[in-house]
C-alpha cells in the first residue's frame, strides 16, 4: 500500500469490509423493492444484476473514502465481491422467507 493513502493498515481492512457488507445489504433491499420477494422472484437473474451492479460502484466509493484501489490484487477485489455476494445472499434469502413487501 502507497503512502499517500489516506487509510493505511487495519483501518483500510475495517473501511473495505464495513463499505462490502453495507453494499450487500443494501443491494438485497434494492432487489427485494425492484424484483419483488415472492417465491417466484427469488429466481430471478435481474436480482444477480443489481448485485453485480453493486460490486462494481464500490470501488469509486472506496476511492472517494480514501482507499488506494489501485492497489487491491485480485485477492483484494475477490474479497469485497464474495463479501458483498454473502450479505446479499443471506438478507435477499431472508426477505424472501419472510415475505417482506417493499
Amino acid at each position: 500500500m502507497s503512502d499517500d493513502s489516506g487509510i493505511t493498515g487495519h483501518a483500510r481492512g475495517v473501511v473495505v469490509t464495513t463499505i462490502a457488507c453495507l453494499a450487500g445489504i443494501g443491494a438485497a433491499i434494492v432487489s427485494a423493492g425492484y424484483v419483488g420477494t415472492s417465491p417466484a422472484d427469488g429466481g430471478s437473474t435481474t436480482a444477480l444484476i443489481v448485485l453485480a451492479g453493486t460490486v462494481l460502484v464500490q470501488f469509486p466509493i472506496l476511492k472517494v473514502i480514501g482507499v488506494d484501489v489501485t492497489d487491491f490484487g485480485v485477492k483484494d477485489t475477490l474479497y469485497v465481491a464474495f463479501m458483498t455476494f454473502t450479505l446479499w445472499f443471506i438478507s435477499y434469502a431472508i426477505l424472501l422467507n419472510a415475505g417482506v413487501q417493499l
